[in-house]
């Protein structure tokens, strides 16, 4: 089958390809987006959004077993399965309801695997697509495993699939995705074990911070072992034996990919239509989102090698970049500043800005005002004993730099920071700030 040619192009049916899809469509271009997958993309079928729905259960469990005996008797326990048939209310829907919304929005919904075959063509699935700009925002994939028994590996998809919560638990690497896995399967009653193979682990965060939920992580019942690669993995009658050293080995039922992505491009012959790329970040972009080596196309979200973190927002904010070039013959930028980034642990670790060191490390004076809040009313209302902060503030001017906060609520007082970080609001325009009271975003007046 051959179509006449498309204005717009979009491979890639997540958030980043839907924006830029809806965007170009309503000003009028004709716009095609094509997917392997059911429409929706990681954040709304296999990440971001179920992960939360499944975490909101834990916080009840944890949240009551701190209160036991403190106005609460009887802990709730969670029941996997119900949890699980909640969250699929939540996904199951979304590629339909998607792919009709694009149909009224006048946008052709393709299905198959696309690859270029020429600077403006591709194909998918046999079919001819022409199309006179192309934006590739097919988001990422789970790092290939190259060890013995790397086969034996699941990833966050298939854990937020499963139909029973297994007993005994791994996860390999220690970023978002095993933290906060192994503390949903913690509150749901496995034993967790992460390994890593560094010394620090959630290295993006501020450290002291990090170590403190470290401590909340072992507390929880999560093994928490750093500077251990994961060797090999071996299937016994006992179950998988996960073996990091000689003479060190754990017996799981369960092992999940949580040590890092790239962008998913191997399956686009990005050779055949001129668009250099790097594999650990990326089609290789100019500052409007524009193929360096083929002006036809454009990236965004985790297939773009950007300075943007890969998170949600930030696909959103790449999508919204891409759109407008597209309209108005490229001349907007994406504008980092202020991306806030945060751990969905139990409690939530956030950060915004810069880190203490990174701000010493560009000749910034600073003032780092860093305290343990566990005492303070908001965390002893629910008996939370790992919460903290370190806020960075320019000394000479006041301005907050950076933001990095530990407990319940963190993610909500991060976004205040974030707009305090983009804005270039200073510590005197949060203290005289009237919020909210009693509420742990009022903490935001005494942090700095």
């Amino acid at each position: 089958m051959t179509h006449d040619p498309f204005d717009v192009l979009v491979i890639g049916a997540g958030m980043a390809g839907l924006t830029v899809a809806r965007r170009t469509a309503k000003a009028g271009r004709r716009v095609a987006i094509v997917d392997t997958r059911p429409y929706g993309g990681t954040c709304a079928l296999r990440g971001c959004d179920p992960k939360k729905v499944l975490i909101g259960a834990a916080e009840v469990i944890d949240r009551a077993r701190r209160l036991e005996g403190h106005g609460l008797h009887g802990a709730p326990t969670l029941a996997w399965g119900d949890l699980m048939r909640f969250k699929r209310s939540f996904t199951d829907a979304v590629p339909e309801q998607l792919e009709r919304s694009l149909g009224r929005a006048g946008i052709a919904t393709l299905r198959g695997a696309a690859r270029f075959t020429a600077p403006h063509h591709l194909a998918v699935d046999g079919d001819a697509i022409e199309a006179h700009r192309i934006v590739v925002a097919v988001g990422s994939r789970p790092r290939s495993l190259t060890f013995p028994g790397a086969e034996h590996v699941r990833t966050s998809t298939d854990f937020l699939e499963l139909e029973q919560l297994p007993e005994r638990i791994a996860f390999i690497g220690g970023g978002y995705v095993s933290f906060e896995f192994a503390h949903l399967a913690a509150r749901a009653g496995a034993r967790a074990t992460i390994f890593h193979r560094h010394a620090r682990v959630l290295a993006g965060f501020d450290p002291e911070l990090v170590d403190e939920l470290v401590r909340a992580s072992t507390a929880a019942g999560i093994d928490v072992r750093t500077e251990e690669e994961v060797r090999s993995i071996v299937a016994t009658s006992a179950g998988l034996e996960v073996r990091t050293r000689p003479g060190v080995a754990v017996t799981v039922d369960l092992v999940v990919h949580g040590a890092g992505r790239v962008p998913e491009l191997e399956d686009l012959d990005l050779d055949a239509g001129g668009v250099a790329v790097d594999p650990e970040r990326g089609v290789l972009v100019d500052a409007h989102l524009r193929s360096i080596s083929n002006p036809a196309v454009y990236a965004a979200g985790d297939a773009a090698a950007t300075e943007g973190w890969p998170l949600t927002p930030v696909a959103v904010h790449e999508a919204f970049v891409v759109a407008a070039n597209l309209l108005d013959g490229g001349t907007t930028t994406p504008n980092y500043a202020g991306t806030p980034s945060v751990v969905f642990t139990l409690p939530e670790l956030g950060r915004v800005g810069l880190l203490a060191d990174e701000a010493r490390a560009q000749g910034l004076d600073v003032v780092v005002r860093r305290q343990r809040s566990a005492g303070w009313y908001s965390a002893r209302r629910t008996r939370q004993v790992f919460a903290g902060h370190a806020i960075v503030e320019d000394r000479a001017t006041g301005r907050i730099l950076g933001a990095h906060v530990l407990g319940d609520r963190a993610a909500d007082v991060i976004d205040v920071f974030a707009l305090a970080v983009r804005h270039g609001l200073t510590a005197q325009d949060l203290k005289t700030s009237i919020l909210v009271h009693p509420s742990d975003v009022s903490d935001v007046a005494y942090m700095v």
